[in-house]
C-alpha cells in the first residue's frame, strides 16, 4: 500500500513509529497532484514550498518526542474560502483574484498549531454559491469516479482532492450542504458541525447565519480527529460557542446499540429521489438494526418549505455580505471616470452569473415593501423547521436519510437550470436552517459504480453521536475505496 492510500490516522501511526516521514507523505501527495490534477482540477493553487517546510518541522518535532497531536505531519488541503497569510485566497471569484490575506483564519491557525502541512487551496463555486463547482470563476472540478461528472459543490475541489488521494484530508464550508453533498458524490466522509462549534473567523462569508466550517476525510475516525483540532470557542467570532469540546476520538467506537434512529418520511418520499440511492440508504438503515439500534418513523412536516426558505435567507445575507466587494479597498478594480461607474464595472466584471443572481434575489427580498412578505416570512418558517427537529429529538437520538437525491450528475447537465441545481441540496439544507450537525458517509454504489451517500443528523452540539453512528456503519460495511482514476 502506498502512502497516499492511508487514512489520516493510519499515516499518523506510521509517522509515530518512524516508518514514514511527513516529508515523504507531502512529496507523495504532491506527486499525486502532479500526476492527476490536470484532469481532476481540484486545486486552484498548490503551496509546495510551504507544505514541505511544515513537514520538515513536523519530522523534527517527532524526532525529539514533541509531536503536537495525533495528526502532526499529516498533509491536508483548504477550500479557497479560508484566509491564509501569504497565500492567495480568492473564494473562487475573479473579483478577489490575486488577493493575499495578511492573516490566517482561525481554522487554518489551529491546523498549523496541530502541525498539519497545508498542501494548497482547492477549487469551489464562487463565494460558495453552487452545487457543482461549475460556478467557479476559474474552472469546473471533475469527479474522480467519472471525470465527465461533477464532484458536487460548493466544496467540490476539497472533496475531489480527498477522493483522488491527492490530500489525506481537507477543509470545506457548508452553508446548505456544501460539505455533505460533495462528500456523497465523491465517496468521502464530510461533516458539517453544529453552527458555532467551529470558528468562522477569517472565512470569506456567504450567508453568515448558515455558514459552518467542517472537515473531509476518507474515514469517520479521521473526521473525528480533525474536528477535535478545529472545534472550540474563538473570541474573534461572535457566533462561536463556549460549549465544551468532547473527546470525539475517545467515543467514536462506542457503537449504536440502544440508540433510536429516525427515518423522516418526507426525506424518503421525495419525488426525484433516485431508486438506487433510496435502496442503498434503506439497506443502511436495516444494517443499523442488526447493529443494535432501533428505527423510528418520523415526520418533519415543514421539510417541503426548506428549499424556498433557504433561497430567501441565504441570498439576503449574501446581498449584504458581498456589498464589500466594490473595488475600493481590495480585489479587482475596474478603471472608471467616477465612483458609481467603478462600482458597476467592478462588480459586473468580477462576479459570475450565479453570484449576481443571488445578490439580485437577496436585495429584492430585503427591499422596502417586500421584506415582510419574503424575508421575514422565511425566518418564521425557518423557526418551524427548527421546531420540527426539536420535536424529533424527543423521540430519537439521530436521523438517517439520503444525502443527495441522485448520484453524481454530468458536468453541464444542470448548469442552465438553476432550480434543478438547487434541488440537489433538498436533504441537506434543513440541517443548516436549524443549525444542526450533519455528516455524509459512503453507503454503497450504483450499478454504474458511482458512490452513494448516507446522511446522519444529530442534536445541537452532539457531533459525538453523529460520529458514533457513522463509525458503527463504516466498521461493519467497508465502502472506503479508491476511485478507478487514471492509474495508468
Amino acid at each position: 500500500m502506498e502512502l497516499v492510500d492511508l487514512s489520516m490516522l493510519e499515516l499518523s501511526r506510521k509517522l509515530t513509529a518512524r516508518e514514514a516521514s511527513s516529508v515523504e507523505a507531502v512529496r507523495a501527495s504532491l506527486a499525486r497532484i502532479g500526476k492527476l490534477d490536470a484532469r481532476v482540477k481540484a486545486f486552484l493553487r498548490v503551496d509546495e514550498e510551504g507544505a514541505l517546510a511544515a513537514a520538515a518541522a513536523s519530522d523534527a518535532r517527532r524526532k525529539s518526542g514533541a509531536a503536537r497531536g495525533p495528526l502532526d505531519g499529516v498533509p491536508v488541503a483548504l477550500k479557497d474560502l479560508f484566509c491564509t497569510e501569504g497565500l492567495a485566497t480568492t473564494a473562487g471569484s475573479r473579483i478577489l483574484e490575486g488577493f493575499v490575506p495578511p492573516y490566517d483564519a482561525t481554522a487554518v491557525r489551529r491546523l498549523r498549531q496541530g502541525g498539519l502541512p497545508l498542501l494548497g487551496k482547492t477549487n469551489m463555486d464562487e463565494f460558495a454559491m453552487g452545487s457543482s463547482t461549475e460556478n467557479s470563476g476559474y474552472f469546473a472540478s471533475r469527479n474522480p469516479w467519472d471525470l465527465s461528472r461533477s464532484p458536487g459543490g460548493s466544496s467540490g475541489g476539497s472533496a475531489a482532492a480527498v477522493s483522488a488521494r491527492m490530500a489525506f484530508g481537507a477543509l470545506g464550508t457548508d452553508t446548505g450542504g456544501s460539505i455533505r453533498q460533495p462528500a456523497a458524490l465523491t465517496g468521502t466522509v464530510g461533516l458539517k458541525p453544529t453552527y458555532g462549534r467551529v470558528s468562522r473567523y477569517g472565512v470569506v462569508a456567504f450567508a453568515s447565519s448558515l455558514d459552518q466550517v467542517g472537515p473531509f476525510a476518507r474515514t469517520v475516525s479521521d473526521v473525528a480527529a480533525l474536528l477535535g483540532i478545529l472545534a472550540g470557542h474563538d473570541p474573534c467570532d461572535a457566533t462561536s460557542s463556549t460549549h465544551a469540546v468532547p473527546d470525539y476520538l475517545g467515543t467514536v467506537e462506542e457503537g449504536v446499540k440502544g440508540l433510536r434512529l429516525g427515518m423522516p418520511r418526507e426525506y424518503f418520499e421525495l419525488q426525484g429521489l433516485d431508486g438506487e440511492v433510496r435502496a442503498a440508504v434503506e439497506a443502511a438503515a436495516r444494517a443499523f438494526e442488526k447493529l443494535g439500534a432501533s428505527l423510528v418513523p418520523l415526520s418533519l412536516p415543514h421539510t417541503k418549505y426548506a428549499l424556498a426558505t433557504y433561497y430567501l435567507v441565504a441570498p439576503a445575507e449574501a446581498s449584504s455580505n458581498l456589498a464589500r466587494y466594490d473595488g475600493v479597498r481590495y480585489g479587482l478594480r475596474v478603471p472608471a471616470r467616477g465612483l458609481r461607474e467603478m462600482y458597476a464595472g467592478t462588480r459586473d466584471r468580477g462576479f459570475g452569473a450565479e453570484v449576481k443572481r443571488r445578490i439580485l434575489l437577496g436585495t429584492y427580498a430585503l427591499s422596502a415593501g417586500y421584506y415582510d412578505a419574503y424575508y421575514l416570512k422565511a425566518q418564521k418558517v425557518r423557526t418551524l423547521i427548527k421546531q420540527d427537529f426539536e420535536a424529533a429529538w424527543r423521540q430519537v437520538d439521530a436521523v438517517v436519510s439520503p444525502t443527495s437525491p441522485t448520484p453524481a450528475f454530468r458536468i453541464g447537465e444542470k448548469v442552465d437550470d438553476p432550480l434543478a441545481m438547487y434541488a440537489n441540496d433538498v436533504f441537506t439544507l434543513p440541517c443548516n436552517l436549524a443549525g444542526l450537525p450533519g455528516m455524509s458517509l459512503p453507503c454503497g454504489f450504483t450499478r454504474s459504480g458511482l458512490p452513494i451517500g448516507l446522511q446522519i443528523l444529530g442534536k445541537h452540539f452532539d457531533e459525538a453521536t453523529v460520529l458514533r453512528v457513522g463509525r458503527a456503519f463504516e466498521r461493519a460495511h467497508d465502502f472506503v475505496r479508491a476511485p478507478p482514476l487514471g492509474e495508468a
